[in-house]
């Protein structure tokens, strides 16, 4: 499943039970409205009450964040046993946290068959954004990327997506008390989300469009579609659907101005070549209302940071409204790629800001810790490798 040109959606959609079940009781968490309401009409709600019972279990769940049915008091004791004898609400659970210099949080979660994914959250001055992840490893290979050195596992369910969201709200301890709106609540600890974690989102699209529902719905985590960022290394047939589906921000994994170079540096681009993809790309701020794309762009020494590469950028994506994300390279051990000098980066980026485009430098976060862009991967995998089988799977073994 390495070979990313031969890979469809469909290949990589894991079977399984929907909704989740577990010992015969489903998991409410992950549940869209639509399919909670369609579970509360299944154990025998009466029709004229199964709004209210949807919107008062909704509210307990998502924008309290209560896990225990018996909390629920504006429920009957006779319909909270129900509940009880046929739901449960779960989530990850955290196996470790670690706290960076810088303040950023990553954890590692464990989920059903023992899986592992990390997590980080980024607290900044005036917004903190939690990095979410959609699948157990990933089939893209980036070259780059230390996660893309981990083979896919499977998708993540939608309940394991928003969990992640729910997992790091706990720890923040930022849910509202029982009873207060989300608008009555101090500014937001968690007021941002990046789909930009371990796999690729549009791989995994149903699960990744029913959480963020579930994020967006303003009875809920209520979190704007302008506060939730997705990014894909150029899954061009998913691209209009996100919009369609969705309405997100978009970010892509672009990183490079030529076929040539972005064909080693991301795989995917042999199947959907710079070309196809930015055509895509000129439709999605139109489809989605969004005010413009980010082009994710890492910058790896002698490889694609060059004055001549910036100027190429901005030739291509002209007319299309956007911002372009300068990532230093963030190092993992058995990498083949150096981070860029940072005059050649700041030299880069004064190209792109001459040419009307925002250049932010992303300042590198989480570093001591492994939670900077590209350094994620299950810490059980690895541990199950020594630094010659991460060199050989990078192509550096001799």
């Amino acid at each position: 499943m390495t070979n990313d040109t031969t890979i469809t959606p469909d290949m990589l959609t894991v079977p399984r039970k929907i909704p989740e079940y577990d010992a015969g009781r489903v998991n409410i968490v992950g549940l869209t409205r639509e399919a909670l309401k369609a579970e509360l009409a299944r154990i025998g709600t009466p029709e004229k009450q199964l709004k209210m019972r949807l919107n008062q279990v909704w509210q307990w769940v998502y924008q309290w964040g209560k896990r225990d049915f018996n909390v629920m008091t504006n429920l009957s004791k006779a319909f909270r046993a129900e509940l009880e004898a046929n739901f449960v609400i779960e989530v990850p659970e955290v196996v470790t946290k670690q706290v960076s210099d810088d303040g950023t949080r990553k954890y590692l979660v464990k989920i059903a068959g023992g899986h592992e994914v990390e997590v980080v959250y980024i607290p900044e001055t005036n917004r903190g954004t939690l990095c979410i992840s959609s699948q157990v490893g990933c089939t893209l290979t980036c070259t780059f990327c230390h996660t893309g050195t981990q083979k896919l596992v499977r998708n993540l369910t939608a309940g394991e997506i928003i969990g992640q969201v729910m997992v790091a709200r706990d720890d923040l301890d930022e849910w509202p008390e029982p009873g207060a709106s989300t608008a009555d609540a101090p500014p937001r600890l968690l007021s941002n989300i990046v789909l930009m974690g371990m796999g690729e989102p549009l791989y995994n699209f149903n699960n990744v469009r029913d959480a963020m529902k579930i994020a967006m719905d303003g009875e809920g985590i209520a979190l704007s579609r302008r506060r939730i960022t997705l990014s894909t290394s150029g899954v061009v047939p998913e691209i209009a659907k996100t919009a369609e589906e969705i309405g997100c921000l978009l970010a892509v994994s672009f990183h490079a101005t030529t076929d040539e170079v972005r064909d080693v540096l991301v795989p995917i681009n042999k199947r959907w070549n710079i070309e196809t993809l930015l055509q895509t790309l000129r439709e999605y701020p139109k489809l989605s209302n969004s005010e413009r794309i980010t082009f994710e762009y890492v910058m790896l020494k002698d490889v694609n940071d060059s004055e001549e590469d910036a100027r190429r950028l901005v030739k291509l994506i002209k007319g299309i409204p956007a911002k372009i994300n300068l990532i230093p390279f963030n190092e993992w051990p058995g990498s083949a790629y150096q981070r860029s000098d940072r005059k050649q980066i700041e030299a880069f980026a004064e190209i792109v800001y001459k040419a009307g485009y925002s250049s932010p430098i992303r300042r590198p976060r989480g570093e001591d810790i492994m939670a900077a862009c590209g350094q994620l991967k299950s810490a059980t995998e690895r541990e199950r490798k020594s630094r010659r089988q991460i060199e050989a799977e990078a192509g550096l073994g001799g």
